[in-house]
């Protein structure tokens, strides 16, 4: 990853959010010295622009960080129109109707456990295990910005128009992307999320 960069792989994505909310509280007290970046992913966590590789690389050995009981960080309400072209899929893989689907995918509250794939898009934790579903067999060519969809475990909102294999159940009007703002991602790990079903 380069002479000013560690990465620490992990067993899975809750050790991967302990470690990141770990690193981010010594980093704001100032325990690591100088780092540019820490950027969680699925089962990583990079460091970049580290000062002083050695002295960090040691901290992480030592680094015992235990998982958060809640998540602590601001919560953003997503209203979205659950009229995805898969919703009717996903319930039946439920087997439910789409409205208890609908209910089922608004009752938790969501943790952006890691960004990827797209500038902006990011990776929720949250949904129930036993809710997990495959992506299609056949990814669409052109998938609107703002669509809501699953695939696996987890969940996530197309911030710009793209290709795309995810199971699409709603969409959100909320500017997911924004070059010209900071950050331009609205969606950034440790941010929690809760869906709200809203009207066309």
């Amino acid at each position: 990853m380069g002479e000013r960069a560690l990465l620490v792989e992990l067993p899975g994505t809750a050790e991967v959010t302990a470690l990141y909310g770990w690193l981010r509280e010594r980093q704001a007290a100032g325990e690591l010295g100088e780092v540019g970046e820490v950027v969680p992913a699925a089962r990583t966590v990079l460091l970049d622009g580290v000062a002083d590789v050695g002295a960090v690389a040691a901290v992480l050995r030592s680094a015992r960080p235990a998982a958060a009981a809640t998540a602590s960080g601001p919560l953003l309400e997503v209203p979205t129109v659950y009229d995805g072209a898969d919703l009717a899929e996903v319930a039946a893989l439920w087997g439910v109707s789409p409205e208890a689907a609908v209910r089922i995918h608004t009752g938790p509250e969501y943790v952006v456990a890691f960004c990827g794939f797209a500038p902006g898009f990011g990776y929720l934790t949250g949904l129930p295990a036993r809710y997990e579903v495959p992506r299609r067999a056949t990814p669409r060519p052109a998938v609107p910005a703002g669509s809501v969809a699953l695939a696996g475990r987890y969940t996530g909102a197309y911030p710009t128009p793209s290709p795309g294999g995810w199971q699409l159940i709603g969409r959100t009007a909320l500017p997911l992307w924004d070059a010209a703002r900071e950050p331009a991602a609205l969606l950034v790990p440790g941010l929690r999320v809760r869906f709200t079903a809203e009207r066309a």
